[in-house]
């Protein structure tokens, strides 16, 4: 089945684009910036006083798990 380039969903003889590229963005960033929250406040319950590389290390690590799940999931971006 084809998908439409715009929305990525299936291509259909009544196809209406309902998400745009603004949504899509959204949506990556969101999960992503969760991600980065999970993964601060993971750091946060493992060590009481962190250095500020582990904080960005782990803020970083849980953005790209969070996305990497999302593309797991979800298929497409």
């Amino acid at each position: 089945m084809a998908t439409c380039p715009r929305c990525l969903g299936p291509l259909t003889d009544n196809h209406k684009c309902r998400a745009g590229r603004l949504r899509h963005v959204r949506d990556a960033v969101s999960t992503v910036g969760v991600g980065v929250l999970i993964g601060i406040v993971l750091c946060f319950a493992i060590e009481e006083r962190p250095v500020t590389a582990l904080v960005l290390a782990s803020a970083a690590l849980g953005g790209v798990l969070a996305f990497a799940l999302r593309q797991a999931v979800g298929g497409r971006l």
